[in-house]
């Protein structure tokens, strides 16, 4: 079994084409590696595009709902934690490493403190259909392979966003 995150599929759409490289989330965690499993649930509300960057909003409403196939949804891409990096809500980082508004983000957040997940996203060379699932982290009991996933971001791609993140969010 392998793990998952479930996040909006527009997030999860624009880490997968290296719109975003980071998650900003209300904890930490222990988990370093896992799937990324889309959801809709935003998509069902009024007003959700309001909660993204203007310049974003057509990549948004293309990308709103993951692939289906009855029940089952497609997953694409796996992640793997590179950093995490803990801020105050005060140092919140500017618009230009996320697709979100910065003022959904500050509704968002919740505590004092922010939790930066820098991720390295890979494309799975076989996409694989997965059962619904309940939770927000949670094993899939879909077998996949590991072998063809390609990144994202190239080496040296990679290698400067996460400098560059590093340097100007520590």
């Amino acid at each position: 079994m392998y793990k998952y995150l479930k996040d909006w599929n527009v997030i999860i759409e624009a880490l997968g084409q290296g719109k975003q490289t980071i998650l900003i989330k209300n904890y930490k965690t222990n988990i370093n590696r896992f799937l990324l499993y889309p959801i809709v649930n935003y998509a069902l509300k009024d007003y959700y595009l309001d909660r993204f960057q203007e310049i974003h909003q057509e990549f948004v409403a293309k990308n709103v709902l993951p692939e289906k196939m009855g029940n089952n949804i497609l997953i694409k891409y796996y992640a793997t934690i590179e950093n995490i990096l803990e801020m105050p809500l005060s140092r919140i980082p500017p618009e230009k490493y996320y697709i979100w508004t910065r003022d959904h983000v500050k509704d968002y957040l919740t505590g004092e403190i922010a939790f930066i997940w820098v991720l390295r996203v890979y494309s799975l060379q076989e996409p694989i259909w997965a059962e619904p699932a309940l939770r927000s982290y949670a094993n899939l009991k879909a077998e996949f392979s590991f072998e063809g996933m390609k990144p994202v971001l190239s080496g040296n791609e990679f290698a400067k966003v996460f400098m560059k993140c590093n340097n100007e969010l520590d």
